[in-house]
């Protein structure tokens, strides 16, 4: 069975997650959605609620395919999230040059620490390559509607979240 890896902190989970997610499932027959809980970045949604929105937008995508997709809440290296999930291969977004500078150097470190994981990059599709979580959390703060960066059930919850009543 191959198994992939797709970590990522998804506060929230965006459309630019999604098509990741629905593309990286044609590679493996299990996608574990690695929810790191980096409590540097400070996220908006607990784990919890983290979690609750990707397995409740992974069990559509599951239906669709013949690929198990769950959620995994992780907050050790990376390599070892691979490990402990049976990982071969871990799959990372990219949007821009930015992501692939920092990734590249990720990927060079992983590769020493466990040289039997692979890496493999998706690039976001053109329609989501500007979409990050950072700016949607701000835009939705600045009651900006960010119904094109996110799920209806996704705007729901980050709408409720930050207390706005305008959808």
């Amino acid at each position: 069975m191959r198994i992939g890896l797709y970590p990522g902190t998804f506060d929230p989970i965006t459309l630019g997650h999604i098509d990741i997610i629905r593309r990286a499932s044609a590679l493996v027959d299990r996608l574990v959605i690695g929810v790191a809980i980096n409590r540097d970045k400070g996220p908006l949604f607990s784990l919890e609620e983290r979690v609750a929105m990707l397995e409740a937008e992974c069990a559509y995508l599951s239906k669709q395919t013949d690929t198990e997709i769950v959620a995994h809440p992780f907050e050790n290296l990376l390599i070892d999230c691979a490990n402990d999930v049976g990982a071969q291969i871990i799959i990372r977004g990219l949007r821009a040059v930015a992501d692939f500078e920092y990734e590249y150097q990720m990927v060079g470190m992983n590769r020493v620490l466990d040289s039997s994981v692979e890496t493999v990059f998706l690039m976001a599709e053109a329609r989501h390559q500007a979409i990050a979580s950072k700016l949607v959390k701000e835009i939705a703060r600045l009651d900006g509607d960010v119904s094109k960066f996110v799920t209806p059930p996704v705007h729901k919850a980050l709408l409720e979240k930050l207390g706005k009543t305008r959808a």
